[in-house]
């Protein structure tokens, strides 16, 4: 009660002030200084600075008026403008001719001044939440001249606030959340309101807050605006959701402040406050004994109160599953268990079982001990037509490779498991055995050969075997049969490659020819051990040296191979494996004789190629002679050609000629008379008779002559072409040999066959 007496009494002395403002003008206006004297000091003080020299002196100017700041009240909505306050200068004393100006922020508009006497008015409404003051500029000037007759200088106007403005909750509505069992006074949310009045002046923008609605759940803090709970052991499963109202009032909650409300929406949030709880105690299942492993046989569920991960719950047997059948998995997004097999069921061995299913939540509880419900599930194993069992997934067998037909390999056997306990039948799947190499009994499973084996083809041999139910058809078992062939004694070692050696002419007596090895198709278990020998055992040209590592060489006995008396030699070879019984076989080395470097570089293999050093065949030395012979030939007939004379135009003897003298008497014409006789006839007296001669034998001569000549230029040309094209092409085939036979050389090498320099010269 004192407090609130205090409060009406502040609220009181507020009215009066604000009335006090208001009603009295004069309160605005200052008294100023005198101006004269004011002018007076100026000049003393700029006297004394001239004065005083070296000495400064800091004089205070006195303004030729000054006053304080003025207030007017806002939202004043009077039929006159208010008077806000009053401008007076020393200057006024009775004198007409001064006019007060005033300039600035509102000057004119919203501000008027009476230019005689000073008074400043307001000409609107003002709101000081949209501008709490102003800043303007006075001055007094001449009204004649206009000219200034003080400097101008600066005032602030403040429009004073009331309280027109209620608050307001800018973020609203709220959200907020707390977990469900909050002790009293958890904190949930602060709310905050706004006041655009003045938080300095007054209690305008003081503001109190209370719940309106929410109560006694919730409690809000008058000052800070933070709400908190205020009723213990609220349950989320009873309910989840508050609505509350939030007012906050100005004037600090007194009677006439203004009010603004909001609505918090305050939600429980859940936590691991409940245990999981199956929907019944016991649970009854009837599963196939042929139900697949893994298979789904039953579902059961515990259901929680709680919601999100402190609702999930984990599922597990602990009893009852000795023999370790079965399992339970949570199904996720129904939070079931579903039980399913881990071994296939007999119901020939147990026809039921009790399983203890135990429910445990995820998360710890609060008191942190786990929360957990626990079922009985009992599953009776129904008794259901199953297929033959084998005695082994799997049978391995072994057989000697050229093992006899009908040997028996191994025996299969399988047995119904069922009361009925059928006969069953066995037979291979055909898919498996293409070559129907075995068989099998369709009564006692014995599997027996039906085709030789070579473990050298195939080393494993992979079947099915089915068993069928004689009484039921559709129940069949399958089983895989491995048969393994062993290995005996069936092959000879021989040589891996067909080799052929080189010797050189000027190697010399104990020179490695050839390096050579054997392999065997067979695979001993203690490995392979071969024995050589040549098939002729005094051979007078080469001997055998035992390398140690079932390998030989081939060494030369003396130096005096020639490719003249023997091109190639051919060398048997026995070679014996150590098996029981031993197998062997002969092998033949061929080894050429070659002409070779001094470094032992085979060079040629040909014996012609020692008769034509330059590296020219038999056939092409034919060829070159050939063409020397047929230009002899041509020489012979163009020289023929040349020794043959041409006949005479006409045949007759100089005598008869110089006898054919014509005479005559007549006198000619002169020079001009070339008709008086035929120059021809006197030329050629027989052609008086009408025998003219051949003009055309000398051109055809002629012709023949050049014929003669173009046919030898022709020949001897085609021949040489022929020759240098023989001769050229005898020289590539030369060097294409040479190189197939370096290159052979160096594959041999490659392969340790060659003779090196080192060897030969050994």
């Amino acid at each position: 009660m004192r407090v609130q007496r205090k409060e009406m009494q502040r609220d009181a002395w507020t009215r009066i002030l604000l009335v006090w403002i208001t009603c009295v003008p004069c309160f605005s206006t200052v008294p100023f200084n005198n101006q004269s004297m004011s002018l007076q000091s100026t000049s003393d003080a700029a006297l004394r600075s001239r004065l005083l020299e070296g000495q400064r002196i800091l004089i205070r100017a006195k303004r030729g008026w000054v006053w304080n700041q003025m207030f007017v009240l806002e939202e004043f909505s009077g039929p006159d403008p208010i008077l806000v306050g009053r401008l007076h200068t020393d200057l006024d004393v009775g004198n007409k001719n001064i006019r007060y100006v005033l300039a600035g922020e509102g000057a004119g508009t919203i501000f008027a001044i009476n230019d005689k006497t000073g008074d400043i008015h307001a000409m609107k409404r003002l709101d000081r939440e949209e501008k709490a003051e102003y800043t303007l500029t006075a001055q007094v000037i001449n009204r004649d001249t206009n000219e200034p007759l003080e400097p101008p200088s600066e005032f602030i106007i403040k429009v004073q606030d009331i309280n027109d403005n209620p608050p307001q909750f800018i973020e609203g509505p709220y959200q907020g959340s707390v977990p469900e069992m909050s002790p009293v006074g958890t904190s949930v949310t602060r709310v905050t309101a706004t006041d655009a009045d003045d938080p300095v002046y007054g209690n305008s923008a003081k503001l109190v807050y209370s719940i309106l609605e929410g109560q006694p759940y919730f409690s809000i803090d008058q000052n800070s605006a933070v709400i908190k709970v205020a009723l213990a052991g609220m349950d989320r499963e009873l309910r989840e959701e508050y609505l509350v109202v939030i007012q906050a009032k100005d004037m600090g909650g007194h009677m006439g402040g203004l009010s603004g409300t909001t609505t918090v929406t305050i939600t429980l949030t859940d936590i691991n406050d409940n245990p999981p709880k199956f929907s019944k105690g016991s649970y009854e299942f009837t599963i196939p004994e042929d139900l697949g492993i893994g298979k789904p046989g039953g579902r059961v569920k515990a259901n929680d109160r709680d919601i999100g991960e402190n609702a999930r719950s984990t599922y597990s047997i602990v009893g009852g599953d000795e023999r370790d059948v079965f399992q339970i998995i949570t199904d996720s997004p129904t939070q079931e268990g579903i039980l399913s097999l881990k071994k296939p069921l007999d119901f020939e061995s147990k026809k039921f079982y009790n399983l203890t299913v135990v429910a445990t939540n995820v998360r710890s509880s609060t008191t942190g001990v786990p929360f957990l419900d626990q079922a009985v599930v009992k599953v009776v194993v129904e008794d259901a037509d199953e297929p033959p069992v084998f005695t082994e997934s799997m049978y391995v067998f072994e057989v000697h490779e050229n093992a006899p037909i009908t040997t028996v390999i191994g025996t299969v056997a399988a047995r119904d498991q069922d009361a009925m306990r059928s006969l069953i039948r066995y037979s291979i799947d055909r898919h498996t055995d293409l070559e129907r190499q075995f068989n099998i009994h369709v009564e006692d499973g014995k599997i027996t050969l039906a085709k030789p084996l070579d473990r050298e083809t195939d080393t494993w041999h992979n079947i099915t075997v089915t068993a069928t139910e004689i009484r039921n058809h559709s129940q069949i078992s399958r089983a895989i049969v491995a048969i393994r062939v062993l290995d005996i004694n069936d092959n000879a070692p021989e040589f891996p490659a067909e080799y052929e050696a080189y010797l050189c002419e000027n190697g010399k007596p104990g020179q490695v020819i050839q390096t050579i090895s054997a392999v065997d198709k067979d695979n001993p278990v203690q490995g392979h051990t071969f024995h050589y020998r040549m098939e002729i055992l005094s051979n007078p040209n080469f001997t055998i040296k035992n390398n140690l590592d079932n390998s030989i060489s081939i060494l030369a006995k003396h130096d005096s191979f020639r490719r003249q008396k023997q091109e190639f030699y051919l060398l048997p070879i026995v070679v014996t494996d150590d098996g029981d019984p031993p197998m062997s076989s002969t092998n033949t080395l061929t080894i050429r004789v070659c002409g070779c470097s001094k470094d032992g570089v085979v060079q040629s293999c040909n014996p012609e190629a020692f008769v034509l050093p330059i590296g020219l065949s038999m056939g092409a030395l034919i060829a070159i002679l050939a063409c020397i012979i047929l230009l002899l030939v041509i020489v012979v007939l163009f020289v023929t050609l040349r020794r043959h004379k041409n006949e005479p135009l006409i045949i007759k003897d100089d005598e008869d000629v110089r006898e054919n003298i014509i005479r005559y008497d007549d006198e000619g014409g002169g020079e001009e008379d070339t008709e008086a006789f035929d120059i021809a006839t006197l030329q050629n007296p027989d052609g008086i008779n009408g025998f003219l001669p051949r003009k055309d034998i000398k051109p055809d001569l002629q012709v023949q002559k050049n014929v003669s000549s173009l046919l030898f230029s022709f020949s001897f040309s085609s021949l040489s072409l022929f020759c240098s094209a023989a001769f050229v092409t005898q020289k590539l085939l030369y060097k294409k040999t040479k190189n197939k036979q370096t290159k052979k050389k160096a594959k041999n090498v490659k392969n340790g066959v060659a003779v090196t320099a080192e060897e030969s010269r050994g």
